[in-house]
């Protein structure tokens, strides 16, 4: 049984949890985090560093018009495992408490991943364990499944595969086609990953197993 290693809820006193948000795209995940913090439906968490992979991805821009400490570290050419000890580096050099993946299209290298355990949450189109990898919404589309939606997880060695956070799930319309289902399962994707943070930023949960456990605030 693993403890969650921070507890960071403000009614304590205690230091707002500090996400590194690690994008390679628009960062649409990225933006409803920050909108959520903005707005006050995300408390004791702040934004401590946007790092992207890709040069021109329309996130790392918005981070950086939002005044958000950003960075970049191309992946292209790179091997993995330097790739991400420079991107290690840069998080620990921010004080990063919970790497949060948004759109991060490249899998994390073992020794990053050990660095922050039980500290990188990813989102993933689709109600884990169906439909890993990419295209997870015209793989479930093409499927037929009536049922979809949304993951949010922690991340380990393997792909789209650590303890589950919190699911939401939408019907399958009749009028839907894959383009369709990939835009509403991303809007409850903004919505999931606000709630996952919140749970995470508690600190009042143990991973059981591959359970996430909500831990009985009396004991």
């Amino acid at each position: 049984m693993n403890e969650p290693e921070f507890n960071h809820d403000l009614a304590e006193g205690r230091p707002p949890l500090r996400l590194g948000i690690l994008l390679s795209g628009r960062g649409s995940n990225f933006l409803a985090i920050a909108d959520s913090i903005r707005t006050g439906r995300l408390p004791g968490v702040e934004i401590a560093l946007v790092i992207s992979n890709v040069a021109d991805a329309p996130g790392l821009t918005a981070a950086k018009d939002l005044g958000l400490p950003a960075a970049l570290y191309v992946s292209k050419g790179r091997p993995r495992a330097e790739h991400d000890a420079d991107v290690l580096g840069c998080l620990k050099e921010h004080h990063v408490d919970l790497i949060c993946l948004a759109g991060y299209m490249r899998l994390l290298s073992p020794g990053l991943v050990a660095a922050f355990p039980n500290r990188i949450v990813n989102i993933h189109p689709s109600l884990l364990p169906a439909f890993p990898g990419l295209e997870a919404q015209e793989q479930a589309f093409a499927y037929g499944v009536k049922i979809a939606g949304c993951t949010v997880h922690f991340v380990d060695d393997e792909l789209d595969h650590g303890a589950i956070i919190l699911q939401r799930a939408i019907s399958v319309l009749e009028s839907d086609d894959a383009h369709s289902l990939a835009e509403r399962i991303l809007h409850e994707e903004h919505i999931a990953y606000t709630e996952a943070l919140r749970m995470v930023a508690s600190g009042q949960y143990e991973i059981r197993g591959r359970r996430y456990v909500k831990r009985n605030q009396g004991r």
